[in-house]
Formats: structure tokens, C-alpha cells, sequence
């Protein structure tokens, strides 16, 4: 046994999880490191040069996702931007332990991506609840039809006319640029799901490029920066395609009439990295800010792949990176350890320090490497927050927060959201304004409370 699992604590707790946590831990240390990233750029670039490639970005597109088909709507911009080969692949959505909640997240993907359009200058999806299943397909049949280059030209009129529910548009689309078989539009859409799964990975709406993956225009000036200093951006003075969005509080100030709820947990990498930010947003904004923590989502029993938490961890330690968030010197606080800080949430509550709690755990397990699980880790985490080790090392185990963050998790599952953070803005009324999922969205979130608040100081 490894003399660092040791000195941790990890024999002393005598958890079977404990040798597990560890290991995991050590894992998750080294994929996100960032000299492990730039290695793994340089050695993608000298066999790309040695093969004499050119730089090949693919792209997986799943044709009844909103993310998607924001995408569509920049692929021949993308194109025409960067000097790339580009390979589209038609794909199904996530299946098995890689999808949590299938039909809530076709739905979510719908609204998020009707909110989040406009400030990107793209066509929202639309209100259109459910698309019809036939046109799903012959939109299917048509970009499968098409070489790569044409896909990119042509997905943003299929995507549109599927959306708006247009079935005489693709009618004439199918009839100007044809369409393959149905034998032949599921060969096509399996061999892309094939090759998604070949370079593991599970989602639509995804772009890939040596080794990396990038998730929907969210995450695609990562990619444009990339390419731009690999010197193939044909206009780089322009501005990126798709900007990133930063947390800006307005110059309104409320007084407590609009209530922001964040439901985080604890094992969470994006919560880790956001946590403190939407703190520090509620305190500039002056909105009353509710914390509904959750279990994380293994621990209420949903499985996560590998390859998903692969994504989530790399996704999130460049997500942290950007903006400047400590993170990365990760010991797992799976089980047992957020168990244990739980139990203390109650009582730091009633001290006034529970988001003090909840922050110092959060940096502690993620950016500082402490091993939550004994009690030397532990009291880190509670001196830290400014609280008594000596009266909450007496509380250690106490049951009394299990009925709250049950009730949280049932209140983010009626609002349409399961994952974390999960965020919802509600107005003086009570009622839902927005309820949005993913660190993500704290930018919109902000601008939506500075809306509001202009709205109510000019009326």
C-alpha cells in the first residue's frame, strides 16, 4: 500500500472505499494537469506533421438536440474561418449510464438553448415541443446524402425547417440535394455513433480535434483559440465566432425582491469551481440567495461511465482554468466524506456559516488536495470555515440533513433539472423566472438579473 494512502488516513478509516477514493484521486490528478495537456498538444502536432495532415476537426451532430442545432448555424462560418478539414458525423443521443435523463434533457436542451441563441446572434430552436419523428428521419436521409463539406452548407436549412415542423421545406431540400435510404441512413447514423464512441465519447452537438472535445458553441472559442495559435486562423484580428461569456454583475441593485436558489453538491468538479462565484454574485446583486444542496448524482444511485467522467473532470479543470479558479489538487470525497460534512450543514447554518461550510469543503476536496475523509481533513475543513472543531467533531454523523437535501433534490426534479449546479431566479412573487442547469450559465443568469432589475426601476 502506498505510503501517501497511508499517511492520509486511508488504512486508519478501515472504509473499503477508502484504497478506491484514493486511486481515483491520483488518477484524476494527472489527466487534468495542465503540463499533461500541453504534452499531449505537442506530441497531437508532430504526428499530425509527420503524417503531412491537415488539421482535422469532426464534428457529431444529433439532429433533435437544441445544442445541435445552434451548431449548425456556424459550422460553414467555422469553416470558412479556419483553415480545417472538417468530417461531420449524424449520431443518436447519449444512451445507458451516459444519459441520466434522457427525455428531461432533450427538453432542457430545447429551452437552454432558446435562452442562450439570442446573445449569440444565432436562431433559437423554437417552441416547437416535440418534433415529429418522420421528419427527424428524412432530415436524417438528406445530410446523410452529403459529403462533409456540403453537410456544413446545408445543416443549418435542414436543421431550421425540422424545428419550425416545415415538412414542405425538407421536402424540396431532399428533392435540390437528395437523400439516402432508410437502410442507409441508419448505416450512416451507426457508424457515426461508432466512431463517437471510438474516440469516447457519448454526446451530440460535440467537436473534436487532437484528442480534445468541445461541446457546442459553449465551448468552441476553446477550439478557435487552439487553431488560432496553431496559426490557421485566416482572420485573426476578427473577433472569436462564438465569444466566451463572463459573470458580469449589472449596475442595479437589488433589495431582495428576486431570490436566486443554486442547488450544488459536493463531489461536483463544475460546482467546486463555481461555488464561491455565484456567492460573490448574489452579494454584488443584493438578491437573496438560497444554497439547496443535493447528493452528488452516483450516491442517489445514478451510474457515470468513464468516459463521462473523464469528459466532466478535463471539461471542467479548463472551465476553472479561464477563470482563473484554484482547482485541480483533487482528493475524492465520494461516500462517506460528504456524508460526514453534511451532517455538520444543519448546525453551521444555525452559526450563519453553512455557505462557509459548504466552500471550504468544496476548495479542500478540489483545490487543495485534503482528504475529507478523516477527521484531520475534516477539521481543515471546518476551521476553515470559521467554525468550532471541538463542538462539530461531536455532531460528525448526525442525521438530521438527510429530509433536507431529499426535499432539494425533489424541488430541482420539479423545476426539470437533476443535475448540478442547478440554478433557478425567482421573482418577488415566488414565481420561476428561469431554472437553469451547469456553472455555465452563471453569465446568463447574471445578465437576467440585471434585466429585471432595470425593468423594475424604469416601470
Amino acid at each position: 500500500m502506498s505510503e501517501q494512502f497511508s499517511e492520509q488516513g486511508g488504512a486508519a478509516t478501515m472504509d473499503p472505499n477508502a484504497l478506491v477514493r484514493w486511486l481515483t484521486s491520483q488518477f484524476i490528478r494527472k489527466l487534468i494537469k495542465p503540463q499533461r495537456l500541453s504534452k499531449q498538444r505537442k506530441i497531437v502536432e508532430k504526428k499530425r506533421l509527420a503524417a503531412g495532415d491537415k488539421h482535422i476537426v469532426e464534428y457529431f451532430h444529433q439532429l433533435d438536440d437544441g445544442y445541435s442545432h445552434l451548431c449548425a448555424q456556424v459550422l460553414q462560418a467555422f469553416c470558412q474561418r479556419y483553415d480545417i478539414v472538417l468530417r461531420c458525423h449524424l449520431v443518436t443521443g447519449a444512451t445507458g449510464h451516459n444519459s441520466a435523463e434522457p427525455e428531461l434533457l432533450q427538453q432542457l436542451s430545447q429551452y437552454d438553448a432558446n435562452l442562450i441563441a439570442p446573445h449569440y446572434s444565432l436562431e433559437s430552436p423554437g417552441a416547437n415541443p416535440s418534433l415529429d419523428r418522420d421528419a427527424i428521419q428524412q432530415a436524417q436521409a438528406i445530410l446523410a446524402a452529403q459529403s462533409s463539406a456540403d453537410f456544413a452548407a446545408l445543416v443549418s436549412d435542414v436543421s431550421a425547417a425540422l424545428w419550425a415542423g416545415d415538412k414542405a421545406t425538407l421536402n424540396k431540400l431532399a428533392e435540390q440535394h437528395g437523400a439516402v435510404s432508410a437502410q442507409q441512413r441508419e448505416e450512416h447514423i451507426a457508424k457515426g455513433n461508432s466512431r463517437r464512441a471510438a474516440l469516447k465519447h457519448y454526446s451530440g452537438a460535440m467537436f473534436y480535434y487532437g484528442q480534445e472535445w468541445y461541446w457546442g458553441v459553449d465551448r468552441l472559442h476553446y477550439l478557435e483559440r487552439r487553431l488560432a495559435e496553431l496559426g490557421v486562423d485566416r482572420d485573426p484580428a476578427a473577433p472569436l465566432l462564438m465569444p466566451r461569456f463572463e459573470v458580469e454583475p449589472g449596475r442595479q441593485k437589488d433589495a431582495g425582491t428576486l431570490t436566486l436558489e443554486i442547488y450544488p453538491s459536493l463531489r461536483s468538479p463544475y460546482t467546486a469551481m463555481v461555488f464561491d462565484q455565484t456567492l460573490e454574485l448574489a452579494e454584488k446583486t443584493g438578491v437573496n440567495l438560497v444554497v439547496r444542496p443535493v447528493l452528488p448524482m452516483v450516491m442517489r444511485g445514478v451510474p457515470a461511465t468513464r468516459e463521462k467522467g473523464v469528459y466532466i473532470f478535463t471539461d471542467a479543470a479548463r472551465e476553472a482554468r479561464s477563470a482563473g479558479v484554484p482547482f485541480g489538487n483533487f482528493y475524492d470525497p465520494i461516500g462517506d466524506p460528504v456524508r460526514r460534512c453534511y451532517s455538520l450543514y444543519p448546525w453551521a447554518c444555525e452559526q450563519g456559516l453553512g455557505n462557509q461550510l459548504l466552500s471550504s469543503f468544496l476548495s479542500c476536496a478540489f483545490a487543495k488536495g485534503v482528504n475529507t475523509n478523516n477527521d484531520r481533513g475534516l477539521k481543515q475543513v471546518v476551521e476553515q470555515a470559521g467554525l468550532d472543531w471541538s463542538v462539530a467533531k461531536t455532531l460528525v454523523g448526525q442525521t438530521d440533513w438527510q429530509e433536507l437535501v431529499e426535499e432539494n433534490r425533489l424541488a430541482m426534479y420539479r423545476a426539470g433539472l437533476w443535475g448540478v449546479p442547478s440554478y433557478r431566479l425567482l421573482d418577488s412573487q415566488g414565481e420561476q423566472v428561469l431554472a437553469l442547469w451547469g456553472q455555465d450559465r452563471l453569465w446568463l443568469i447574471a445578465r437576467e438579473i440585471e434585466r429585471q432589475l432595470t425593468f423594475k426601476a424604469e416601470s
